[in-house]
């Protein structure tokens, strides 16, 4: 019997290319007085590039963003702090967020999130979700020491679930450190498709989170189709 739902963030709930590109055309614009020299379309672009998709932290995004661009009326250091300080205010969920989360809670599945990336950072965008309260427990890689695909990040969120890896489902993006990892300890692995990745094995694939609780509810008669 399935009894908890973890999830990863960034990619799965937080539509964070749409997010990012809020941000950086909003920080262009915020501070365009130091780096308009630039033109708008090549900040932008250059610096989505160079974010590889959340995976390379910003200290380096913004040295180098610098650095060929030779901004030196403010410093890599002082747009880094503005990212930090406003990232939060351009983040957008993906379609059917809170419902999905209603659905669930309100059939009584405990859940939980694993995400990796800094600790108060993750949590402001969590926040801006306005879906924290839904969650029965949430890892940050940073404040856990340990970051997905490592296992025990999994069992650590599962022991504070009271919950055994058969009972639970992992639902993300990323095909190692979400499904598979979660699958290597006996999860059930459900893929957030994403346009980056093909031939994901996943013991369930979805488009959009509205299919969620009807996935779910089938595998454990708890949830009505909506």
């Amino acid at each position: 019997m399935i009894k908890a739902v973890l999830f990863d963030l960034d990619g799965t709930l937080l539509n964070r290319d749409e997010s990012l590109k809020g941000f950086i055309n909003n920080q262009y614009e915020r501070l365009k007085r130091y780096v308009g020299h630039v033109t708008k379309a090549q900040y932008v672009a250059r610096f989505i590039e160079l974010d590889r998709r959340g995976y390379v932290w910003k200290d380096k995004v913004y040295q180098q963003l610098s650095q060929e661009f030779d901004i030196s009326k403010i410093t890599w250091e002082e747009l880094l702090k503005d990212y930090i300080e406003n990232f939060r205010f351009n983040c957008v969920p993906f379609d059917n967020l809170i419902q999905m989360l209603e659905e669930l809670k309100s059939s009584n599945f405990l859940l939980g999130m694993i995400t990796n990336g800094y600790g108060q950072f993750q949590m402001d965008n969590i926040k801006a979700l306005s879906i924290e309260q839904y969650f029965d427990v949430i890892l940050v890689s940073e404040w856990e020491g340990i970051k997905k695909p490592n296992p025990e990040i999994f069992q650590r969120a599962l022991e504070k679930l009271n919950v055994s890896p058969e009972q639970s489902i992992f639902v993300g993006d990323h095909p190692e450190n979400d499904v598979k990892a979660s699958q290597n300890i006996g999860m059930e692995g459900i893929w957030k498709k994403d346009i980056h990745w093909e031939d994901v094995e996943a013991n369930f694939i979805v488009n959009d989170l509205k299919e969620l609780p009807l996935i779910i509810g089938n595998l454990t008669g708890k949830v009505e189709a909506s």
